[in-house]
């Protein structure tokens, strides 16, 4: 059986840019860096950032996302930092709990949310989606 999340590893086409944006942006801990790539730490979370040559510029169009949890009372000081630095917004959050959806400098879809799966159930169970079945 699974246990949860190991490890993610994200492509990028410059291991230094990639390294000072998680780093000095979002605040990830560095914990081992080489030529190819580096390894981060953002609480529990084991990051990879891994030099590959062939990582495409533009983002794809889809859902697909990282969200990074930020305290409530952290959010507003969290996206001024990110807007100051010019991060790219790609949406508008529409669900429960702030969120600001960017992208990274390699165009991965990235999110920093106030929230945690407990506060969008509640939401959810007053506001259910089209189709909603809780287990």
């Amino acid at each position: 059986m699974l246990l949860g999340l190991n490890h993610l590893t994200l492509a990028v086409k410059d291991v230094e840019r990639s390294f000072n944006f998680y780093v000095d942006i979002l605040g990830f801990t560095p914990k081992v860096r080489w030529q190819q790539g580096a390894y981060l730490m953002l609480g529990e979370l084991w990051l990879c950032v891994s030099l590959d040559e062939s990582r495409q510029e533009q983002p794809v169009h889809d859902y697909t996302h990282y969200a990074f949890s930020v305290a409530p009372d952290n959010f507003a000081y969290t996206l001024a930092r990110l807007r100051k630095f010019g991060v790219t917004e790609w949406k508008t959050n529409s669900s429960e709990g702030e969120s600001v959806y960017f992208f990274d400098p390699d165009q991965h879809a990235l999110e920093i949310h106030c929230g945690d799966l407990a506060s969008r159930l509640e939401e959810c169970r007053k506001k259910p989606y089209q189709g909603m079945i809780f287990y």
